[in-house]
């Protein structure tokens, strides 16, 4: 199967995926998605599996026989079978799953995924795109500092790219409020300007290094902020407005990094995700705390 590789969609995310492969696609096995590797990089895919085997197995115990022989550690995605595929997993080393505190690397040892096709016939690779099982990254979470829950998408973000805003740097967060991107960017020692229509929550604005000016996000003039180290976008908007938005900034020639949310509203909008997509020095990607969205960098 060495010409295959399996895209695991995210959990609610299979008929983006299977778009976005088209007639690359093999076979599908709940979530998981048999394919030649197509010529872009895919977005809707929380794991992608390298190296593909199937292993015919003739109990539990050499099932788990075989994994080990491999590789030390296994995730398994379970989509049938489900305790016999528990009963294998069981007889392997457990992989930790503890919340990530935020700042610690992602994990750096090989983790392999692996699926009961059939109960006598695995479907396995040692090889994977995330260090997390199947893709799903979890933090402890701080429940008194950000004012919602979207703070968890750049921590998981900079924890994938393990890249993040270093003190001192400039960043602008258009479409800040409530606030939760401003008060990651804040709390990692960056100089913040959060832009929003809609007021930044008082806590937040009392922040240190923090500015806020409550105007519309497209209105701003690129020139009248000057350079920035990171330029971060979370507005509401439809993919092909916030598509003009990134270039305007591009073409300002200001903003070194750039971080934007593409929210899609209603149907998936493919034809935005390869205008983006095609923006030399980029990537779109799904993370584990998008949701209807993906998170595009440039950096």
């Amino acid at each position: 199967m060495n010409e295959l590789r399996a895209y695991l969609a995210p959990e609610g995310f299979l008929p983006q995926l299977q778009q976005e492969l088209g007639e690359a696609a093999h076979a599908t096995h709940g979530r998981l998605v048999l394919a030649r590797a197509p010529t872009q990089p895919v977005a809707w895919a929380a794991n992608v599996w390298f190296d593909l085997q199937e292993i015919a197995i003739t109990s539990i115990s050499d099932a788990a026989k075989q994994l080990r022989a491999i590789q030390r550690n296994w995730a398994l995605y379970a989509h049938a079978h489900h305790r016999r595929a528990a009963l294998i997993a069981e007889r392997l080393p457990k992989v930790s799953a503890k919340p990530l505190a935020f700042g610690a690397p992602a994990p750096r040892a090989p983790l392999g995924s692996w699926t009961l096709l059939k109960p006598d016939l695995l479907l396995a690779a040692p090889r994977c795109a995330s260090p997390f099982p199947n893709g799903e990254v979890h933090f402890i979470e701080d429940r008194s500092g950000p004012p919602n829950r979207a703070y968890l998408k750049l921590w998981e973000l900079f924890t994938l790219l393990d890249a993040r805003p270093r003190e001192g740097e400039v960043c602008v967060d258009l479409g800040g409020s409530p606030g939760g991107w401003t008060w990651v960017l804040q709390k990692l020692g960056a100089q913040v300007l959060s832009v929003d229509k809609a007021p930044l929550d008082a806590g937040i604005a009392a922040l240190p290094n923090v500015r806020f000016l409550r105007q519309s996000a497209f209105a701003l003039d690129p020139r009248a902020v000057g350079p920035v180290d990171w330029l971060f976008c979370d507005v509401v908007c439809y993919p092909m407005r916030l598509l003009r938005l990134a270039q305007t900034w591009i073409a300002s020639g200001l903003a070194r990094r750039l971080v934007c949310t593409v929210k899609f509203q209603g149907a998936t909008d493919f034809d935005a995700m390869r205008d983006f997509a095609a923006i030399p020095g980029s990537r779109l990607l799904h993370l584990h705390h998008n949701k209807h969205e993906l998170t595009w960098v440039r950096l």
